[in-house]
């Protein structure tokens, strides 16, 4: 504990019980592939003075924009930023998304300095909207800097890269949701296993992949994360990736075969990371990482820019933040009782749908594109009206006072592929419901059955070489296997009807051979008969229908 990086802001009891300091002094190595294998080794995880030697010169490398804010741009900002308050008390920068600083072992005035350095990078870097891995980046630079200056400016280098084959930390909410649906595809290909299990437990697979930044950048212990970011510094922004696997792994190996801790996933896994170290040294965890046979860095880049490619066209942008609420608030701040009117929902049942709406969607305001009372009961006009919009919600109501409607997640021009035919076209994420006389909602059976998709002797499909075919969200034919991309589209539209309806029961049986699938077909529906179609045969006692945008 000799180190002077540490006298100001560790706890020095909690620091030696972490991580003893027992290693080398002194790296001569330049070359980058030597550097590597030191890293992955852990040469100089033992040694407090001799890690922080090599972050000053690993980040002094980086090559960054032409002005980049140093340490003297710290101590002429951080005085008119901070003022008078304590560092305890300063809040976080928006971008963090309300993420929790990591202690790391860091004492009070430790804490403090990591909001005071933040808050700075916030006021020299305005074109960063989204960076919740960023307080544990600063807290662990923290423990190898001589003060908040050399700290500041060791993370502005990191913020600052500008070389575009290097990407190290995500600094947009396009780019780090981009990132979750690219470890989705690659625990779809590499953790098989641990993918079933996802789903099996899981309402939303999602959600349980948009976790995997958190579980290293907070969740891992200080002695697990300095390792990683050992390794990340000389190797780049896949070390990242090969961990997050490796933590999966590891998890469904002690979870299968067991009951679970609890009915939510998401947090069986963050509680198994906050511990990981009873099960899995940081040797081990590395070890298991670099044990996966994984893309090359280029075809890793070229997936997250499809992935980006597909959010932007779902309307994602980069400035969109991500809010840390629960889903219920999300609902709220989408759906107010002020901005929003409706002839057939309350604003209270209006947030009952949204709230199954998918969540990179919830923040987003619903927009009425079509209404009958506005634009009468052409189909024609309802085209006219929804395309190019996507996603989209139908609400429909009776004069019997039912109200019923479904989640289309494809924009309707896509009928157009198929010359005036009937054909289906959307994802597995559409979804029909009931509000009047009661709230019903049916989803694809697939979604909480991946059994039912084929025979248990039918081998895997394979998977496309082709990186813009691997795109998230999940809900594809390649998630679960399907026999082909059809069995996952539940819209059809002419000039003549629009349908929307899941699977055919029968189909599914023949085909797969699978236990007899629930007779839940619509919403609140006969079977046999799709949504528009019942609606349309009642369509003397329809008062009025509506989408949303």
């Amino acid at each position: 504990m000799d180190s002077p990086g540490y006298n100001c802001f560790v706890d020095g009891e909690k620091m030696t019980a972490a991580i003893q300091d027992l290693g080398p002094k002194e790296l001569s190595c330049t070359e980058l592939q030597e550097l590597k294998q030191l890293a992955r080794q852990g040469y100089w995880a033992r040694s407090h003075e001799l890690r922080g030697k090599v972050y000053q010169r690993l980040i002094r490398d980086i090559p960054c924009r032409t002005v980049t804010p140093d340490a003297s741009v710290y101590s002429d900002i951080v005085g008119k930023l901070v003022g008078k308050h304590g560092g305890s008390s300063l809040p976080l920068p928006e971008f963090v998304d309300n993420t929790q600083v990591p202690s790391y072992c860091l004492n009070a005035r430790g804490q403090g300095a990591v909001r005071k350095i933040l808050l700075c990078i916030a006021n020299q870097f305005p074109d960063i909207s989204f960076c919740p891995a960023l307080p544990a980046v600063v807290a662990l630079l923290l423990h190898y800097s001589l003060d908040e200056a050399e700290c500041f400016e060791k993370a502005c280098r990191i913020l600052a890269c500008n070389d575009p084959g290097r990407k190290l930390v995500d600094q947009s909410f396009l780019a780090f949701e981009s990132s979750c649906m690219t470890f989705g595809d690659l625990v779809n290909k590499y953790c098989q296993a641990a993918h079933k299990l996802m789903v099996a437990v899981s309402e939303d697979v999602l959600q349980v992949y948009a976790d995997w930044q958190r579980w290293l950048f907070g969740e891992l212990p200080l002695s697990h994360f300095a390792r990683v970011f050992d390794v990340f510094l000389v190797e780049g922004y896949k070390v990242l990736y090969r961990v997050a696997l490796a933590i999966l792994k590891f998890f469904h190996k002690v979870r299968a075969g067991q009951p679970p801790e609890s009915d939510n996933v998401r947090q069986d896994i963050r509680t198994f990371v906050k511990d990981i170290a009873k099960t899995v040294s940081p040797e081990k965890l590395l070890e298991k990482a670099f044990a996966i046979r994984l893309f090359s860095r280029k075809e890793i880049q070229l997936l997250q820019m499809a992935n980006e490619k597909a959010l932007k066209q779902k309307g994602i942008t980069v400035k969109q933040k991500s809010v840390s609420l629960s889903k219920r608030q999300f609902v709220h701040l989408a759906v107010h009782a002020e901005n929003f009117h409706s002839e057939i929902v309350s604003v209270r049942e209006m947030r009952d749908i949204w709230s199954w709406v998918p969540e990179r969607f919830a923040l987003c305001q619903p927009l009425l594109l079509f209404s009958s009372l506005q634009h009468g009961y052409s189909l024609a006009r309802f085209y006219f009206q929804c395309e190019g919009r996507e996603p989209t919600l139908l609400l429909i109501k009776t004069t019997q006072k039912e109200v019923c409607g479904a989640y289309l997640s494809t924009d309707w021009s896509e009928r157009n592929k198929f010359g005036g035919k009937l054909g289906f076209f959307g994802t597995g994420e559409c979804f029909v419901f009931r509000l009047q006389p009661e709230v019903q909602r049916y989803e694809w059976v697939v979604i909480k059955h991946p059994e039912l998709t084929r025979p248990p002797e039918a081998p895997a499909a394979p998977t496309s070489s082709n990186p813009s075919e691997r795109l998230s969200p999940f809900l594809a034919a390649r998630h679960f296997n399907l026999p082909s991309k059809s069995e996952s589209m539940f819209m059809a539209g002419s000039v003549d009807c629009l349908i929307i309806e899941r699977e055919n029961p029968r189909k599914r049986r023949e085909q797969t051979r699978a236990p007899k699938l629930p007779e839940c077909s619509r919403a609140g529906l006969k079977p046999g008969r799709d949504l528009v179609s019942y609606c349309t045969s009642l369509s003397r006692r329809l008062t009025g229908g509506a989408c949303c945008h």
